[in-house]
């Protein structure tokens, strides 16, 4: 459970600190190495809530076997990529191959949950935060390490062990029976998956990516497709019989909802730090890839520190709170840096930054566990990075634009901006919201809140 749900985090942070190496070795501006994020994070906001869907009807094994061998493929191409091209080909491949690891792991979370009779598993929950947090601490600081042993195409190179001890341990561990869901005839099959469901979700959402990733008014046709494609899909699935997502479920399940909302605001603060901040550490304050990683450290220890001390509490309230002020602080900080700062401030930034990362995923990933449908907790998982991937999408598209053709302390106070912007709206949302003071025990609210 642990090592698949890894496979992106650490892609996610290694690319943070291989951005500026990677063009200027094929002398690509900022502009262009953002779509090595956006790539990503376009496959696996699609990726992650079909294949969460196809996890609840069949089960995790055969889904994580086959989506993990994607991700030593994706390796394979990207250290051999010739040009940027193949390069984003194979951050495609990769967002697509590692969609499986985190619904694969909630979804048997819920199954043990059934087996042993414990629905709180917050030790295990916990676990699985501070693994991603784990891993964040050492993707930027392992990227710098391999850039500097191997230059950028090592840290494409690592996905290739990672993904044979991920297929292994599935075949070892997993277990073969589907347990998690439904148990599919085949003749019901295609209406039990909604492949039409699929496709127009598919659809809405590639269209409003698309325009996220290069905000300009004259790609406004794209809006107007995503509108077209959404309004067919919700009609879609208020008409299916087993709808791919259930939007009668899902509309009468406003904590799931707000949810969901403050994943995506929350995800464009966290990730337009660490892709932004990062590139003006390297190219606007000065700093290699390996100290521009070293900086980010403080962030990632105080977020693992955080996550395990606040772990076993049920409440996500407080969590949520103390996390979008320690947001909106460290945007402040941010906008006093210049390139003559000293590096303790940049340190500083790296430490208040760190609380709000180890709170807020916790907690958001606690409220999607008590709030989901459990036939569909794979898929809501799925839903929940979904909607993180589209903050980062804004965030990296943010970033693109507040830089231009070179990062410097002007367009990272822009960037700031938006980011504090986000961090206000996520405490507005969180404040506003009376759901998450219920505590554990109380009266169930839609979608079994408990904490």
């Amino acid at each position: 459970m642990m090592l698949g749900s890894i496979l992106n985090p650490i892609n996610s942070t290694i690319i943070a600190v291989a951005l500026v190496p990677i063009g200027n070795a094929l002398g690509a501006p900022p502009s262009q190495t953002a779509w090595l994020v956006s790539a990503l994070y376009l496959a696996t906001a699609l990726g992650q809530p079909v294949v969460g869907r196809l996890i609840d009807v069949f089960g995790p094994r055969r889904l994580f076997l086959v989506s993990t061998s994607l991700v030593g493929v994706a390796g394979v191409i990207g250290t051999l990529a010739p040009n940027l091209g193949v390069l984003i080909a194979a951050r495609v491949l990769l967002g697509f191959g590692t969609c499986a690891g985190y619904p694969s792991a909630m979804a048997l979370l819920r199954s043990e949950g059934r087996r042993t009779g414990r629905d709180s598993p917050g030790g295990v929950l916990t676990a699985l935060a501070v693994t991603n947090q784990t891993i964040a601490v050492i993707g930027p600081l392992l990227g710098g390490l391999l850039i500097g042993l191997g230059g950028w195409r090592a840290t494409f190179a690592l996905n290739v062990p990672l993904a044979v001890a991920a297929v292994l341990l599935g075949l070892l561990r997993l277990p073969g029976s589907a347990g998690t869901g439904e148990s599919p005839q085949r003749g019901r099959l295609a209406a039990q998956l909604d492949l039409p469901g699929m496709g127009l979700f598919a659809a809405t959402l590639m269209s409003l990516l698309l325009f996220l990733m290069n905000l300009h008014l004259r790609d406004w046709y794209l809006l107007v497709l995503a509108a077209a494609a959404g309004i067919a899909f919700a009609a879609r699935e208020l008409r299916a019989g087993t709808p791919f997502v259930d939007l009668r479920v899902l509309g009468g399940n406003p904590p799931l909802l707000a949810t969901y909302g403050r994943a995506l605001v929350a995800y464009v603060v966290s990730y337009a730090f660490l892709y932004g901040f990062t590139q003006w550490t390297e190219e606007g304050y000065g700093l290699s890839p390996f100290h521009a990683g070293l900086v980010q450290m403080p962030m990632f220890l105080v977020a693992i520190g955080v996550s395990v001390l606040s772990g076993r509490r049920p409440g996500v309230r407080g969590k949520l709170l103390v996390g979008a002020v320690g947001q909106i602080v460290a945007c402040l900080v941010m906008l006093t840096l210049a390139g003559s700062s000293p590096v303790w401030m940049l340190v500083l930034v790296a430490l208040v930054f760190g609380i709000p990362q180890g709170l807020n995923s916790l907690a958001l990933q606690n409220s999607v566990y008590f709030q989901a449908d459990p036939e569909r907790t794979a898929s809501s998982a799925g839903l929940l990075r979904t909607f993180a991937y589209i903050g980062s999408m804004v965030a990296s598209s943010t970033a693109a634009a507040s830089f231009g053709p070179r990062v410097t302390t002007g367009g990272m106070h822009h960037l700031a901006w938006v980011m504090l912007a986000a961090g206000a709206l996520f405490l507005l949302l969180t404040v506003s919201d009376r759901t998450l003071g219920r505590a554990p025990g109380s009266a169930p609210l839609p979608g079994r809140l408990r904490a």
